[in-house]
């Protein structure tokens, strides 16, 4: 049985071994917090607010298509070419379109409601570690320490001072301590968790770059 589950977890490891699909996730977390911080530091009348949705949009499809194309012209001549299930494609749209919606659906009605959910933000970086481990870290050992800063990092920000956090949201700690910590617990955790998936799959990319030729050259 070990042995069909690790035959049926291949194609899910495959999709990672060149380190892409961390560098996605790591450029749409580093683009978002991006454009948090825009609109946060932005009077309310600027554009970024009316925009905002829209570029994030674009960046989504520019990740999407971008990582398609080196797949297929960078990692496919290298190491072939992997069809996956059109239903397990749709079982993960399903899944990450209905954790985004409750995610920004959680944030709206606590800013509106002021519920302070900074304690349940900080939980998802240990969460977060244990999904990370499970699907990437265990497959190349060296991660699991991408993993354990996964985990790390949400200790570090759960001792950060409110009024630390209120400058990065650009809020009033006095006036609205609630928003400001969400505010700045949101932003810092994007801008960290983006670096380090960054960091994770940029080594990864030029790991596989440096051990795989395209099977043309290997057959010279």
């Amino acid at each position: 049985m070990d042995e069909v589950g690790k035959l049926l977890d291949r194609p899910k490891q495959y999709y990672n071994i060149d380190g892409l699909g961390e560098l996605g996730c790591g450029i749409l977390s580093l683009g978002y917090g991006l454009f948090m911080w825009l609109e946060m530091h932005s009077p309310a009348t600027a554009i970024w607010h009316k925009i905002s949705i829209f570029i994030l949009l674009g960046l989504v499809m520019v990740i999407h298509y971008g990582t398609k194309a080196l797949k297929t012209h960078v990692t496919y001549p290298r190491t072939g070419f992997v069809e996956y299930r059109k239903d397990a494609r749709l079982r993960n749209l399903i899944i990450g379109g209905a954790l985004g919606g409750l995610t920004s659906l959680t944030l709206a009605l606590s800013v509106s409601h002021h519920w302070d959910i900074s304690t349940l933000l900080l939980l998802f970086g240990p969460v977060f570690a244990i999904g990370y481990g499970y699907a990437i870290a265990r497959a190349v050992r060296w991660k699991w320490v991408i993993a354990a800063a996964f985990a790390l990092t949400s200790v570090v920000i759960a001792f950060l001072p409110t009024d630390f956090l209120a400058i990065l949201a650009n809020d009033s700690p006095a006036a609205h301590p609630v928003r400001a910590r969400i505010g700045g617990t949101m932003l810092i955790s994007l801008l960290t968790y983006g670096a380090l998936f960054i960091v994770s799959g940029g080594i990864s990319f030029w790991h596989y770059l440096r051990h795989t030729e395209p099977a043309a050259l290997e057959n010279l």
